[in-house]
């Protein structure tokens, strides 16, 4: 398990949001989302500090053979470290820029991050590609997707669940059963009415 996945369970077994973490560690919540994105390392006095805030050694953290679950002191060391996985329910990719709150980001286990050319304005997107264990994440994200009321469009993001697609809009969630070319085709039905073209609709399943 690689340190950036063992920052984000250690952090979410504490009930730590990124900007509580980076206030302990004294970093910006950005730097704090580089760490668990895999796209930076914290320097060395970062990871004494992560240690003993989560009570875990440096071999623990360090060491991408060892898994929270194997290591003796987490274990031992209550509540403060994971004792199984969570499940990790939801897998998707997410543009930052469709969202109106970025806050809805602390729930996800964000696995990479990439800069899409959009070839007009604004010149990228940065696509979050994530997992999320929260039962209500379709609901929250819901919450949160720019509208035409926003931006002129409908924004909209796609996830699986197992073998259950969503497509999520602003106060909008459709579902269909992958492989079920009839459910499937009545969710693009009411896509199109809210503006989402065929090219846009060529999601991954």
């Amino acid at each position: 398990m690689k340190l950036s996945q063992k920052i984000i369970e250690l952090r979410k077994a504490n009930g730590m949001t990124q900007e509580e973490l980076a206030s302990i560690c004294n970093v910006s919540r950005q730097s704090i989302s580089k760490w668990e994105a895999d796209i930076a390392l914290p320097e060395t006095e970062k990871l004494l500090l992560l240690g003993e805030t989560f009570r875990v050694s440096m071999d623990t953290l360090l060491k991408d053979e060892l898994t929270l679950n194997e290591v003796k002191d987490v274990h031992n060391c209550g509540s403060n470290a994971i004792q199984k996985k969570k499940p990790e329910l939801y897998e998707g990719i997410l543009i930052k820029e469709s969202i109106a709150d970025d806050q809805i980001i602390d729930c996800l286990n964000i696995h990479k991050i990439e800069l899409w050319n959009t070839g007009g304005k604004p010149k990228y997107w940065t696509a979050l590609f994530f997992t999320c264990d929260k039962r209500d994440f379709p609901e929250q994200i819901a919450k949160v997707m720019l509208s035409a009321s926003d931006t002129n469009e409908n924004w909209f993001v796609d996830f699986k669940a197992g073998n259950q697609k969503y497509i999520v809009l602003k106060d909008r969630i459709f579902t269909y059963q992958i492989g079920n070319q009839a459910e499937k085709e009545h969710v693009c039905s009411a896509c199109r009415k809210l503006g989402i073209s065929n090219e846009q609709m060529n999601w991954p399943e």
